[in-house]
């Protein structure tokens, strides 16, 4: 139970994993209480005719209707000793009697409270290189978190490949070059296509980085750091590379690449591709149906906002 996605995924793997250590031949059912009809429950729950162990998932407990939940509630009185049940829930009040049976009755808890603050942040950093048979520096923690971003996942899979291809002991310098190999080469690549206005390039940049195995969240925080930047760069009244980097607090070649890709670019027009790169953020993290579908869609807006909008007012001077 708790509010972080990732780790209540990996609990339900955790317990996956036991029970098929334990049960080779399991059968498996994963059920989603949204919806879920009370008497697929109840079938899934009554003793299987054909012996062995079972293992049901029932996802987002919260959302159970009240039947549902009084349903779960009643398998505690005579609960099978050939089933593991397991309830994810997201934490809050929305069913909360239902928890509270389950844990009166005995049941483990594994809590996944949300990593929110940047301490807890810098702390799974930690944790993930640990787990991943590493050791990483305090400017290495800080170097990943401004590259990859808050994203679990993303910071996940960036912790245990950095081991994976620099060893034991990451430094700054690793993560520097394991960010240039994972993301200007493919995620920034996509971003200098959409900034020049380049259609073609930007999808075949995309499905090229995509079918690279470039993480999802990857590619959308480099689509959004080149329009911010752009857009910052394009609204300041100098064209000064070093007056700009200090005033933005940016390395000057990054200021200078910013200066080249906002040429075309209006302020209203970098203004809307900011919008829909952080529309982008949210699809990328769950609230699309398909994060592929989701960055190509962004790609072309962003691409046809500028086409539309560039030329007014000049950006970039």
């Amino acid at each position: 139970m708790g509010e972080e996605e990732l780790l209540r995924a990996r609990a339900v793997s955790a317990v996956r994993a036991a029970v098929r250590d334990r049960h080779p031949d399991v059968e498996e059912h994963e059920l989603v209480a949204a919806g879920l009809e009370l008497g697929h429950l109840t079938e899934v729950l009554s003793p299987s005719l054909f012996g062995g162990h079972r293992l049901v998932v029932v996802a987002g407990a919260h959302e159970a209707a009240a039947a549902l939940a009084d349903s779960l509630t009643g398998y505690l009185k005579d609960p099978d000793p050939e089933l593991t049940l397991v309830l994810v829930h997201s934490g809050g009040k929305r069913n909360e009697a239902l928890l509270k049976s389950f844990k009166a009755a005995g049941a483990a808890v594994d809590e996944c409270p949300k990593i929110s603050s940047a301490g807890e942040r810098v702390a799974f950093v930690r944790n993930e290189v640990r787990h991943a048979g590493g050791r990483i520096t305090p400017d290495a923690v800080t170097a990943l978190l401004d590259a990859v971003g808050n994203d679990l996942r993303g910071l996940s899979a960036a912790a245990s490949q950095l081991v994976s291809d620099f060893g034991g002991n990451i430094d700054a310098d690793d993560v520097a070059r394991f960010h240039r190999g994972q993301a200007e080469v493919t995620g920034f690549t996509v971003a200098e296509r959409v900034l020049v206005g380049d259609t073609a390039g930007s999808v075949e940049m995309l499905r090229w980085a995509l079918d690279r195995g470039v993480a999802h969240v990857l590619i959308a925080d480099a689509l959004a750091d080149g329009v911010r930047t752009a857009a910052r760069v394009a609204s300041l009244n100098t064209s000064n590379i070093g007056e700009l980097a200090r005033q933005l607090k940016l390395p000057p070649w990054k200021v200078k690449k910013a200066q080249s890709q906002a040429r075309g670019w209006s302020i209203d027009a970098l203004q809307q591709a900011i919008g829909v790169a952080a529309e982008l953020n949210a699809d990328v993290k769950g609230a699309a149906a398909s994060a592929d579908y989701a960055l190509e869609r962004a790609v072309r807006r962003m691409v046809a906002i500028r086409a539309a909008g560039g030329g007014r007012s000049g950006a970039g001077r």
